[in-house]
């Protein structure tokens, strides 16, 4: 295995991008949004890099996708939770929503992307935490490129937070 050296940043995109952006709708997803704001993101980092979507792109089948992310769903975990404790039933929608792979599946068949999926929880910094993860991944000769995702919602720990997502699409860098 090669040393792994610090990926090249080919585009890079943050949700919000404007202040008052509205987050769009994602067909599917319900109450919760995180699963919008993974898709968001990867569709404003991609659209900067490759313009627009194509399933037949044979440059993305080796794109590995990696989202990082301290909470996770934290609204539809809670949601989930409150419905339990109280013995009501939970929608179908949230077991399709509740783990993050359910959102890349739609991002890498829209945008034709066929390298690994990876999420993680960060134990220190996520950004280091996920540029190591992705250099590894580049390092390893699992993927050409990682699409980088952070994401989290706002939580009742932190009032003052908003949900924020923030893309990198990373390739290997000059030392590898």
């Amino acid at each position: 295995m090669r040393a792994a050296s610090p990926p090249s940043v080919l585009s890079e995109y943050r949700w919000p991008a404007e202040q008052d952006e509205q987050l769009p709708a994602l067909p599917g997803y319900v109450l919760s949004s995180f699963s919008p704001l993974i898709a968001a993101a990867a569709d404003g980092c991609l659209t900067e890099h490759y313009a627009k979507p194509s399933a037949s792109a044979a440059s993305r089948q080796r794109t590995a996708v990696l989202v990082v992310s301290s909470g996770n769903d934290v609204v539809s975990a809670e949601h989930v939770r409150d419905k339990v404790a109280s013995g009501r039933r939970v929608g179908p929608l949230f077991f399709f929503q509740a783990a993050p792979n359910s959102v890349i599946g739609q991002v890498t068949a829209h945008w034709g992307l066929g390298g690994p999926v990876v999420s993680i929880c960060p134990v220190g910094d996520p950004l280091a935490d996920g540029m190591a993860e992705a250099s590894l991944l580049l390092a390893d000769g699992d993927a050409d490129e990682v699409l980088l995702i952070l994401v989290e919602q706002a939580g009742e720990d932190a009032p003052d937070s908003a949900d924020r997502a923030h893309a990198l699409l990373l390739a290997a860098g000059d030392g590898s």
